[in-house]
Formats: C-alpha cells, structure tokens, sequence
C-alpha cells in the first residue's frame, strides 16, 4: 500500500513536470509575436497599397488570417500533434467543424429563403 501511495505521489509530479514542458519558451513567445505582427502588417498592406490588385485582396486576406490564425495556435495556445495536445486538437478541430456546420447552414437557408421567396409584382 505504501508502494502505490509513493508511486503515485511520483506520478503526479511527473505529469507536473511534463505540464510545464507544454509551455513555450520566453524565444518561442518572441517569434510568434513577430509573426502576428508581420501577417497583421501584410493585411493591413494589401488594402492600403494602391498597387494590388482587387482580385488578390480578398484571397490574400483570407490567407493571411489563416496563418495568423495557425501562429496564434501554436505559438500561443501551444496547439500540436505531440500526444499531451491530441485531446486540444481534437476538441478544436470538432469546434471548428460544428462553427463550419453552423455558417455553412445559415447561408444556405438564407439563399433558399432569398431565392424562392415571392418578390412583389411590379405595378401593384
């Protein structure tokens, strides 16, 4: 009895310890702060260079909040595929799904209502 007790009292501090691994360093910090600022600058570039073109702006937007969502992820959150993160990355992945489920639907409705909703006659 004595053993388990001493073993789990081991165990504890060893899932401490591995807790405290999970977290970023002061460098990693640093660098993902950088790259915030940097996709932040890039998005706020495209609509205020006078040189980009119409067509770019949207996708280049839509792709540097991508990334800056994946760098807030993973040098902030400390989101990975490292064993200790599966279960945040999955709870993540799911949110995202049900947030997609959730957008995609209401647009499609809002289509269908939009598009097969009788629009006045003219004249009347």
């Amino acid at each position: 009895m004595s053993h388990h007790t001493t073993s789990a009292a081991n165990h504890g501090h060893g899932d401490h310890d591995h807790d405290s691994n999970s977290h970023g360093s002061l460098k990693s910090y640093i660098v993902g702060f950088i790259l915030s600022v940097i996709l932040t600058l890039g998005s706020f570039g495209l609509l205020m260079v006078e040189g980009v073109p119409r067509g770019v702006i949207l996708p280049g937007i839509i792709v540097l909040c991508v990334a800056q969502l994946l760098v807030q992820l993973v040098f902030f959150l400390h989101m990975g595929t490292s064993k200790s993160q599966r279960d945040n990355l999955s709870a993540f992945v799911f949110a995202v799904f049900v947030i997609a489920i959730i957008v995609v639907g209401s647009l499609w409705v809002m289509h269908n209502m939009n598009a097969n909703m009788m629009h006045p006659m003219p004249g009347m």
